[in-house]
């Protein structure tokens, strides 16, 4: 391998004729690469704890969706089940008159039905 080409390397390497470095140069250039190679682990560190977060996170963001996918779906059937409750009672009720927009809800008095509605109680 040539002398200077690979800058990972650690091995000593004798200097060339015309020049002395000092040891202090040495020293200098030993702890220059320690701090850099502290640096690089604490860096791979903090990205590698990133990526876990946002792994939690998006695990947490996924079931937080299928909760609210489910409930989505519960409340759809709900509101499908009450409309065709309410079609099958307006026959039955001849206290509804045509609404006006003047009236948006129309008297009910002695004509109400209680006993053609039932609802069951959802869970939820």
């Amino acid at each position: 391998m040539a002398q200077g080409s690979d800058s990972n390397d650690t091995s000593y390497k004798s200097p060339s004729p015309g020049s002395r470095p000092s040891s202090s140069d040495d020293v200098k250039k030993v702890m220059r690469r320690e701090k850099n190679r502290i640096a690089a682990q604490k860096s791979r560190m903090r990205q590698t704890q990133k990526a876990d977060s946002l792994h939690l996170e998006s695990e947490n963001l996924e079931k937080e969706n299928a909760a609210l996918r489910k409930e989505v779906k519960q409340l759809t059937e709900e509101a499908k089940y009450l409309s065709s409750v309410l079609s099958s009672h307006e026959p039955l009720c001849t206290g509804l008159a045509p609404q006006t927009p003047d009236l948006l809800y129309p008297p009910h008095h002695s004509n109400y039905h209680p006993q053609h509605i039932t609802v069951p109680h959802y869970q939820h």
